[in-house]
């Protein structure tokens, strides 16, 4: 059950990146079709800057989960190499519980400027009056996504390490090597 979790979440990370992929390919097309209507016909839509801002922060929360699947996000590991190799996956456990805790108090602290936003029908301070739950939301969701595929990937990561599977281990939440990122580039 556990792997078939793990991999359903994997592949819904992908298709959340892809979304926030979208979102901003369209924020981008938006922008430039505000500057050209601004330099040709002296025309603004008004509100591209706005919507674009949007959509990076939703993009951004969708496709931080993918991010931790593919072991992508930066981390700073130069002690790693001067501790001893039989303790590295039990530091990169506790970096990713802590990326993961670290992510739990943005949720806690989201949710509830997410309901102070529904109890007060907040709307943003621009000409759109942009009803601000609509992009918070789905900020909110993504971040939800982050903190369960963090705690998703730590539960496979202690049954791997408790099976002996030392290398599922490193590929799950191990730093990648040089030819795995050399591998990743060139695909």
């Amino acid at each position: 059950m556990l792997d078939a979790l793990f991999n359903g979440a994997r592949k819904c990370s992908l298709w959340l990146t892809w979304l926030g992929g979208i979102l901003i390919v369209l924020s981008a097309f938006l922008v430039t079709l505000e500057v050209f209507l601004r330099k040709a016909f002296n025309v603004s839509l008004g509100g591209a800057d706005e919507i674009s801002g949007y959509a990076f922060g939703v993009a951004t929360a969708l496709a931080l989960s993918f991010a931790l699947f593919e072991r992508a996000h930066i981390r700073v590991d130069a002690l790693l190499g001067t501790i001893p190799k039989v303790l590295h996956p039990y530091i990169n456990l506790m970096g990713l519980l802590l990326l993961t805790g670290f992510a739990l108090v943005v949720v806690v602290m989201v949710w509830g400027m997410v309901g102070d936003t529904l109890d007060n029908g907040s709307r943003s301070i621009t000409p759109m009056r942009v009803p601000l739950a609509i992009p918070q939301i789905p900020w909110l969701l993504g971040w939800m996504f982050f903190v369960f595929s963090g705690v998703l990937i730590a539960l496979v990561a202690i049954r791997q390490h408790f099976r002996g599977d030392e290398a599922g281990v490193q590929n799950l939440i191990g730093v990648k090597s040089l030819d795995e990122q050399i591998e990743d580039e060139t695909v």
